[in-house]
Formats: C-alpha cells, structure tokens, sequence
C-alpha cells in the first residue's frame, strides 16, 4: 500500500501514469551487453494492441475484459475516482489513509484483506493512491477468481460496519510513517515543498497525496466514514479483469458479486486548472544532502492532450534518454552534473513537466541552470532532429511493448485498461496516445515546448545543510458537507451471494507451468539455454558469467562492479554516444552488472531488430573501449553515488553490515551495493578493468539464457555469426573460495548518525548456511513466517500491531557462500529502542520453540510459496532470473517443481527444527538515526555491546 504522487516520484524522467508506464518500460537490470557490425533497423515492426471488451452493470460499474491465456491467472484491478484533489480543505491525506483502511477488515470477513489472497498465491498485490485516483489490484489464480470478486465487492458494500476507531488509529499510525519515512530520505521534503510552490492555495493540487500529520491526527470517524459514501460507489468505480477470462464469464460473475450494491452520488470531477504560471520563481532549501540538486518545473497540459503526449516526446530528447541533448551537454561535454533526466508527469487537470540535475561537487548550480536554458531554448528554436525525434518514437513504442506482456500489477495492461475508462471514459485511448507519439513531427515538438515551457517554472535548489522539518499548515474545520441523493437511473439488481457464508473457498488450482528449456552449444564453448515466450515481439538473452563481488580480491575493490557498467559506455569503435543512440534506435535496451557470486549482461530486443542488437550486444561484450576519458568521467560520477550512498539510511546500512558480519578480508566483507569506496574507484586504473574484462567476462564455460519469441534454429545462428569465434584470453581465473566464517559470541549494537532523522532504521544481521545447502528451503520458509511477507509476525507487529513502522521485514540473499540474512524495520524514532525489543523478542520466540510455527502459519508460507507459482512466470524476465538463478546455484532444470514438491511435504517441525538457525544471541545490529535522540535508549535495553561507528563503519571517537 502506498502514496503514488502523481507529480512527485524519485525519478522525473519516468513519467507516472499507466500507459506512459508501460511505453518508457522498465529496463532489466544486473544484466549487460554489445555489438560489432550495425545493421539497419528492419521495418517490419509488429502490430500491438490490448483488445478489450466492455460492459456497465445497472449500478453504474464500468468493467472491461482483456483475455490473455498465456497463463492460468486473471489480474483483478479496480479504480475509485477519488484521490487528494477530493479532499476538502482540513482533510488533506484522507483519500490515501482510506485506502490503507480498506485493507481491513469488512462486515463478512474478519481479519486482514490480504489473508485470503495469501491462501490462493496472490501476485502483484497491492494498492495507491495519487492525486486523482485510488486503485487496487492483484492477480489471482483463474480458480480463485471468485474469492477475489467475493472480497473486492465486501470492501465496497460491506465496509463500514468494520470501520471502528481502533482501525483507523492504526492505520492512521502507520500512513504517518510512510510519511515519516519518505521525508527521512535525502531530498524527502522536496515534493512537498514543489507541489506548495507550483499551485496556489485553494488549488486540488495544492496539498501533498500523503496529507499533513495535523490533517491526519484531526481526521474522526464521522470524517472517514462521511468520505466512504461519498466516493466509493460502484457509479465511481472501473473494474478491469485480464487474462485467463472471457467477457461472457467476466459479466455473470461481476454481476453476481456486484450488482446489488447500490449506486453512490455522482460527484462532480474539478474543472481541468493546469495552473499556468505568469513569472518563474525560486527557492532555496538545505537538506544532509551531499551535493546540490536542482529541480526546475512547469506546469503543463493535462493528461489525454496530444500536447502532454508530445511533451513526453520532446521529455526524450531532451533529457529522457542516455544519449539525449541534456546528457550529451551536462555529463559528457562540459562534465557539469552526474546526472540529469527530463520528463513529463500527466495528471488529470494538469501536469507537471521538470528537469532535474545533481551538480558536481565544486560547481557552480548557476552553470548548470544556464547550460540547461541554453539547451531547452536550442531544442524549442530549432526543434529536434530527424534522427532524434526517430529514435524518441522507437524507445516509445518498444517500452509499451514491453510493457503489454504484463496484464497485472504497478503499470500493466489492466492499468492502462483502466486508466483510459477512469480519464477518458474509453478503455483504448492509448491508441490515441501511440497515435500521437507516432504523428509528432519535428515542428509539433517545437510547437509544444514554445507553448508550454517558456515563462512561469518553478526552480528548487537543494543544498547541503541542516534539515529543517517542514512547517504543516493547521489543520481546520471542513466545511459543512450534504451528501448528494444518487442518481435515480441507476438500480441494484438481485444478489444470491450468501455473505454470511464467509469467503468462498478455492477447491482446486491451476498446475505450475514453467517453460520446456532447450539447449545448444556454441563454438565458443558457451551453452545456449533458450525458453520459448512468443506472446510479445521481444527477445531477452543474458550471458551470464563467473567473477563477481567476490572476485575483487586481490583487486582494488569495486573494480567487478564497475567494469560490468562501463562496458556499454562506448564499444567496438563507438564512442558512448554514438553506442546510446544505436541502442535506442533499434527500440534495444542493454546493459551489464556484477552481483555477490556472479556477473551478467543483457539485451532486450524488438523482434524485428532482433540481428542488429545483438550486433550491438556482442561489440559491449567483446570489445568494449573503456576509453581513458569515459573511464574518468564515470569513476567522478561513481565517487558522487557513493556519497548518496552514504546519505541514505538503507544504504549506508548495506555499506556497514558485511564487514561487521563476515570480518575483515572475507571475499563478502565488502559494501552489497558493489560501489566499493571513494579511495579505491580514485585510483582504479583503465588497466585493471581490461584485466578484470578479460579474465572473468570469457565465453567458455558461461552460459548464455534467451527467454522470448524464438526459436534455436533462428537464434543460435545469429549467436554464432556474433560470437561463434570469441574466445578468452590466458587462462581462466581459479574458482573464488569463499571461507566460513563464526558468528560472534555475543550480540552486537552499531550505531550510524543521521542528525535530525524523524525515523530510525533498524538492521539485525548473521550468516546462515550457503544457498546450496539442503536446509536452504526449509528456512526460507521459516523466514516467511517471521518477516519475509507482509502478513509475517514482524511486520504484523511493528506496522498492524504497534503501528510504529511502515514496514518490517526480513530476507535472506542467495550466495554461494554463507548467506547473510538480516530483519528490518524504519521505525519512528521515537520508538527506535521498543522497536529493537519487539524485534528480539519475536526472534528469540521463533527460535527457541517458545513460539513455534503453527498449523496455521504453515499454511500460509506454503501457499505463498507455491500457490503463486502458476502466475509467477508471467514475463519472460522472471522466467530468464529462474533459469539464471538456476546456472548460478548449479540446479537441476526442473528445480521449481522439487522445491515445490518440497515445500507440499514441509510439516511444522520441519519449520520448527530450521527456525533455530536464527541465533538472536549472536545478532549484529546497526541501527541508524539521530544519536541525540537513540543512544541512551539503545544503549539502555542490553543487547549487547554498543559502538557508534561513521558512514565508512569506522569508530567515532566518544
């Protein structure tokens, strides 16, 4: 559950909404890649759409069918027509802590809304809220369609009765931690501070979606349950249903589930208000941040517009792409930033365009913001190139279809289903938008950026200094409020659902498929494993290698990760420019990466381009040109991510913790974010990074995964024509040992200063055995129990109990050595020592039998880790990390169906014997927060020895 801002996510040139989501895609990551000759693109691009059917029942619920069979599982995802813009003056946060209320409990069914989800393997499950709209959704197995119809329909017309005071305490505690937990990031009060300064008072935008802590803390329950009629009727309501369904089915059931709740008042939308402003203006804000950023916004054209389409387009080739003008002009020439994007964000009555740069350190921002004017004047003057607008087009399309293998969750195509209904009252009007984006010619781009980004943006300067907490305006009395008499043409129809039956129970469930794998060997020696996906027109291969954190021993740390990223900066003769824009002109997107045990790199390509890439894909992994002077400007903006590093609490934690864990020297005792240090990137040469090219990134014995529309008698030949005659050079490296290592004698507490943090983030860490070890599935499950989903007993505690946390939870990472499994939880700080008690407790309870496993528990972790199989393997990427996850680990290809055959026969002492391996005697704890006010306490609960350490996990001097 969480606060989707609309106008106010991490990374501005990834715009929102769910058609822009599915068109930018998401790129893989940890994976890598490059070529040797180029190839035109191939005209033949395929046709994409997301066919879809429709119907209204008499009540007023729109909902729309997409049948897609490629798996037995059906995305359930429904839209409320309501989000902060609603919110009456007084009552900011009200639309997002609703939606955290109605994962409670409703009048038919007693407990959390995720438990019976749990019991039939949900996916994707989850719910937001933005300025405009609250949705949920989850994909279910197509036998458990009923249950999930059965309590979607309760929590629209069988809510209130449930709604008491103690459930909206509780849930109201813990949105004020989501927002506690958001402002605690460094730049976490930036979005506040930009959506007060872009719309005026009075404005819907005006207000964050999180809402105020004194909104939130007035809010009654008269207040909320006033709210609930007014807006969560089925009349206000889009019901998508895709996949493994049909529209003759999909309208018998609705109806049944449905049809007899009655229709809510029909409440006006806001007149569309984009808010043109009439001068630019500026601020200032200081935050423990480590280098200056700028964020510079306009408000612009409303979502469904061909002007916000086009500005997605002009977004692209300003700043949205990695060889876009911003890119070419502030990180490659003049070297003023280590990193800048540009992108729209559309929203209902308008939207929110914004280029964002993080300054070098020592330069002046004023340089910065002029190369920025100089170049957005350039582009709106002369518009873009023939070349460039061609490829802004490309890497639209290939991101959308991409993004369509997807019928469920954040961005697939039930989103896009729904968001068309909600905004436009048409389900397919991201026909019009691809239309839109495909039309734009070099003068529409032009055109838009005169009309809209001109005068009127907003610039915030953040820089580094002391946090001041965000001054909240007083919360006020809403104004007196009439709820409206529904519409008369709408009426209920006759419901035979037996409520007080309880849920409907999921007698049988689909088999868990996972695609037949067929092989091949190249000349090189490397095996082509290939799974067979032709429901979209892509193809994804990862060649995956030995040589990963762990082989930077002996070496200057950090060099394994950062070869594997440089290796697309430039290959085969292209410079790193030149390399971007044949990638993206060929609709392609590659990269590579290093992990704990292991390296890979990747390419994901359009069917019709598919030679040409991996043209590409072989130039980034056989001759990369790790040139001096991308290497130098690299390794700056490396150091620069290591002090971000630093400033953010989980990060600095994953820096600290494995030399704490493992001990000085070991091959895992190094920073998981695989960055190294400032010291040792300073002085990486270009020599170690061919060396490390050439031992570890070598075609014999690695084994190269291709998960997509293909086939091995086209895809092997072509692997052959590119990397049939590459072979390693020398010899190969010598396998990495990795040694065991003892847990400590005794619990440990390190403590990391974050002056002025309103949140506290808690880690407790030791080593369990290897992945490989026959143990392993069994503590996976046991950790399940104790905080590896949500419905676990420390998230149960911490965040639905205590409501002091967000979140909490705990996971183990897969390695070949000793893996390191640590629990989490960002809490208030007030509550930082509770927090830490609660944690031992339930640990110590777990593992010493005094509060085993039950029946019940048991359950559940088996249906969450095989009831969910049969929708796992929805895309072809999860399907390439199995197979990849099975090359590491040496797995047999059937390993899924023997590590479900295994989980079927656990039985609670299997759970209660493994939960031992957990020692909460010999826990490391590092703990980070404002010292002034955790120390005392911390240092008062007796844990265990306690030391305050700095970012780089060095002693501070006391």
């Amino acid at each position: 559950m969480s606060a989707s801002h609309a106008r106010t996510a991490s990374s501005p040139s990834r715009p929102r909404r769910a058609l822009l989501a599915l068109a930018t895609g998401l790129a893989l990551t940890g994976l890598g890649a490059a070529p040797t000759t180029f190839a035109a693109p191939s005209p033949a691009a395929a046709t994409v759409d997301i066919p879809f059917e429709s119907f209204t029942l008499p009540n007023g619920l729109r909902v729309v069918v997409h049948t897609d069979r490629k798996a037995p599982i059906v995305a359930v995802n429904i839209w409320y027509h309501v989000g902060s813009k609603d919110e009456p003056a007084g009552r900011s946060g009200f639309a997002h802590l609703f939606e955290h209320l109605m994962f409670q409990a409703s009048e038919n069914h007693d407990g959390e809304f995720f438990d019976p989800f749990k019991q039939v393997g949900v996916t994707d499950q989850n719910g937001t809220t933005n300025t405009d709209r609250t949705n949920y959704f989850q994909n279910v197995p197509t036998t458990a369609l009923d249950m999930a119809l059965w309590m979607e329909s309760d929590r629209m017309g069988h809510l209130l009765g449930a709604v008491d005071q103690a459930a909206l305490d509780e849930q109201r505690g813990v949105v004020q931690n989501e927002k506690r937990q958001g402002e605690n990031q460094p730049y976490g009060q930036v979005w506040d501070r930009l959506t007060r300064a872009m719309y005026p008072a009075g404005h819907p935008y005006h207000r964050g979606v999180i809402g105020s802590m004194n909104d939130l803390n007035a809010a009654s329950l008269d207040d909320v349950k006033t709210w609930f009629r007014t807006w969560y009727g089925p009349n206000n309501a889009v019901l998508v249903l895709a996949g493994d369904i049909d529209v003759a089915t999909a309208r018998r059931k609705v109806a049944q589930y449905f049809g007899h709740i009655p229709a809510g008042p029909t409440m006006a939308q806001p007149a569309v208000d984009v808010a043109r402003r009439p001068a630019d203006t500026r601020e200032t804000l200081e935050d423990q941040v480590p280098q200056v950023r700028i964020y510079r916004a306009w408000n612009v054209a409303e979502l469904g517009t061909a002007d916000i389409d086009r500005l997605q387009v002009l977004g692209s080739v300003l700043g949205g792409a990695k060889a876009s003008r911003l890119d070419r002009r502030l990180l490659h020439g003049d070297r003023l930033v280590d990193n800048v994007s540009a992108g729209a964000y559309a929203s209902q009555l308008g939207s929110t365009f914004i280029v964002m740069a993080t300054v070098k350190q020592g330069v002046d921002p004023a340089r910065v913001e002029a190369a920025i004017d100089e170049e957005l004047a350039r582009l709106i003057a002369e518009g873009p190139t023939e070349a460039e607008l061609a490829r802004a087009k490309t890497s639209f399309r290939a991101g959308f279809v991409r993004g369509i293998e997807r019928i469920g969750g954040f961005g697939g195509k039930a989103d896009a289903l729904a968001e068309c209904t909600v905004y436009a009252g048409d389900p397919g009007c991201f026909r019009a938008s691809l239309q839109n984006v495909a039309s734009t010619t070099a003068e529409d781009v032009r055109a838009v950026g005169a009309r809209w980004l001109d005068v009127g943006s907003h610039t915030l300067t953040v820089v580094p200094g002391a946090r001041t907490p965000l001054v909240e305006e007083p919360a006020v009395t809403p104004a007196p409020f009439t709820l409206p008499a529904p519409d008369p043409k709408y009426r209920t129809t006759r419901s035979r659902v037996d409520r007080s039956a309880g849920v409907p129970k999921t007698a049988s469930f689909p088999d868990l498929k996972f695609p037949e794998l067929q092989r091949a060997t190249l000349s090189n020696g490397t095996e082509v494993i290939l799974a067979r996906r032709p429901e979209i027109p892509v193809v994804q291969l990862s060649y995956e290698f030995k040589g990963g954190y762990t082989a930077d021993q002996g070496r200057t740390p950090g060099t394994a990760s950062f070869t594997m990223n440089v290796l697309d900066e430039g290959a085969g003769g292209l410079g790193a420019l030149d390399f971007a824009d044949r990638v993206e002109a060929l609709g392609a997107s590659l990269g590579a990466g290093a992990s704990l045990d292991g390296s890979n790199a990747y390419v994901s390509a359009l069917k019709e381009n598919l030679d040409p890439s991996l043209a590409l894909f072989a130039d980034m992994l056989r001759r990369p040109n790790f040139e001096q002077t991308e290497i130098d400007r690299i390794k700056a903006t490396w150091i620069a991510g290591i002090a971000q590093e630093k400033a953010r609490p989980n990060s600095v934690a994953m820096r600290v913790l494995p030399p704490l864990v493992y001990g000085a020297g070991h091959p895992y005792a190094i920073p998981f974010t695989g960055s190294g240090n400032e010291d040792a990137i300073a002085r990486l040469t270009r020599d170690e990074l061919v060396a490390f090219h050439r031992d570890w990134v070598r075609p014999e014995g690695a084994a190269l995964i291709v998960v997509g529309d293909t086939t091995l008698d086209e895809i092997v030949p072509m692997l052959e024509r590119h990397f049939g005659d590459w072979r390693g050079t020398g010899a190969a490296p010598a396998p990495i040992t990795v040694a065991e290592v003892a847990r400590p004698q005794q619990a440990r507490v390190f403590l990391i200063d974050q002056p002025g943090a309103v949140q506290a983030n808690i880690f407790a860490a030791q080593v369990i055995p290897p992945t490989n070890d026959a143990s392993s599935t069994r503590f996976d499950m046991a950790n399940t129990v104790i905080g590896g989903d949500f419905t676990a007993r420390l998230n149960m505690n911490l965040r639905e109990d205590k409501h002091w946390s967000y979140g909490a939870r705990s996971s183990a990472s897969g390695a070949l050595g000793q893996r390191p499994w640590m629990a989490s939880a960002p809490v208030q700080i007030d509550k930082t020592a509770d927090a830490m008690a609660e944690i031992q407790r339930e640990l110590d309870d777990l593992a010493s039998g005094r509060r085993p496993p039950t029946d019940a528990e048991l359950a559940r972790a088996r249906a969450i880790n095989t009831l969910s199989l049969p929708g796992a393997y929805e895309t072809a990427w999860a399907v390439m990390n199995t197979i990849g996850g099975n090359v590491r680990f040496g797995r047999p290809d059937d390993y899924v169906f023997q590590r479900k055959a295994e989980i079927e026969s656990m039985t609670i002492e299997d759970l209660a014997g493994v939960a031992a391996t957990i020692d909460p005697k010999a826990l490391t704890w590092v703990v980070v927060g404002d010292l002034g006010q955790i120390e005392a306490p911390v240092r008062a609960l007796g844990l265990g020895d306690v030391q305050v350490l700095d970012a780089d996990g060095r002693p501070v001097a006391r």
